[in-house]
């Protein structure tokens, strides 16, 4: 009886030791994708702050200016949008620079010039 015991004290040792690296393993790979993520929610943060900001100087812009950019243009880093839904309406969207992603939008009022 002992003889067909002998060695499987080796082969639970090995079986230990698959276990544990590949539990190791999983780890690291969980951890490296934690991190992955973290730094792409930063970016994504920064790329909306910077985007707001851009936004805050289209806001100051005067009907003229609006209409003029009416369509889709590059501006800098980014993919600009302005509609007209209404005639005193205009929707400005920006997306990134690939323009899959909108960062931000809004709508902004221009009274019509009286002449």
């Amino acid at each position: 009886m002992k003889r067909a015991r002998r060695g499987m004290a080796l082969f639970e040792v090995i079986v230990a030791l698959t276990i544990f690296s590949i539990a190791a393993l999983s780890a690291t790979v969980w951890v490296r994708q934690v991190v992955l993520t973290v730094e792409q929610a930063a970016h994504a943060a920064d790329d909306a702050r910077r985007a707001s900001d851009y936004m805050d100087v289209i806001a100051l812009w005067p009907r003229e200016d609006l209409d003029r950019h009416l369509g889709e243009r590059r501006q800098g880093i980014w993919l600009v949008q302005v509609r007209r839904p209404a005639p005193t309406i205009y929707d400005v969207m920006i997306f990134d620079s690939t323009g899959s992603r909108a960062l931000v939008r809004t709508s902004l009022c221009r009274q019509e010039s009286r002449l």
